[in-house]
C-alpha cells in the first residue's frame, strides 16, 4: 500500500474496519445526490458491504479525512475474470458538502499512485447514465468510454476506462 498522503488538513490513507459505518454513511449521502426519484430500495445491505470492501485482501478502500472526518472514498480491486493488470473502480464519491474543494482529484491521483504501485495498466469504471458531475470530472481526469462496452438502449450505467500513466 502506498503511503499515507498528509497535507496541512487532509491525510488519504486506507479505510480501516472502525470507520465503516462513516464511510457507508458518505456513500448514502453521496448517492443520493444522482437519483432524481430518490435512492432506489434494491434490498443491499450497503453497511455489510462497505465492511467486506474494507476488509478484503485483495481490494482497496482508501479515505480522505479532513479535520478528522471522512469527506471522500474510493473503493478499487481486479473484477473477477479480469487480467491482473486491470483494476476496477467500484465507488469514488465526496461528500457532497466538500465538492469543488480538490478532494476528488487528490483522491483520484492516490488511486492512480496505488494503482501504478501495483502494477496496473488499465481502470475501468461505470458510472450512472443520471450523474452528469461524475461523468464531467472522470472526463477531466482523463477517462473514456470503454470501446469493450459502448452503451446500449436502456442502459442506467457507462462503462469507462482509463490508462494508468507508468510514472515515468
Amino acid at each position: 500500500m502506498i503511503g499515507d498522503r498528509v497535507t496541512a488538513d487532509r491525510v488519504i490513507r486506507t479505510a480501516v474496519p472502525a470507520e465503516t459505518a462513516a464511510v457507508a454513511a458518505l456513500h448514502a449521502r453521496a448517492r443520493a445526490t444522482y437519483y432524481p426519484d430518490g435512492v432506489p430500495e434494491d434490498g443491499t445491505d450497503w453497511l455489510a458491504d462497505w465492511r467486506t470492501a474494507v476488509e478484503r485482501r485483495d481490494g482497496h478502500v482508501l479515505c480522505v479525512f479532513e479535520r478528522g472526518r471522512i469527506v471522500g472514498l474510493a473503493s478499487f480491486r481486479t473484477p473477477e475474470g479480469a487480467p491482473a493488470h486491470t483494476v476496477k473502480l467500484f465507488q469514488f464519491h465526496v461528500d457532497p458538502g466538500h465538492w469543488r474543494a480538490g478532494i476528488g482529484t487528490a483522491l483520484h491521483a492516490a488511486c492512480v499512485e496505488q494503482w501504478r504501485a501495483d502494477g496496473r495498466r488499465t481502470a475501468v469504471l461505470d458510472v450512472h447514465v443520471d450523474n452528469r458531475r461524475a461523468q464531467a470530472f472522470y472526463a477531466r481526469q482523463g477517462w473514456v468510454p470503454d470501446p469493450e462496452h459502448p452503451p446500449a438502449e436502456g442502459d442506467h450505467h457507462l462503462w469507462l476506462t482509463f490508462r494508468v500513466p507508468d510514472g515515468s
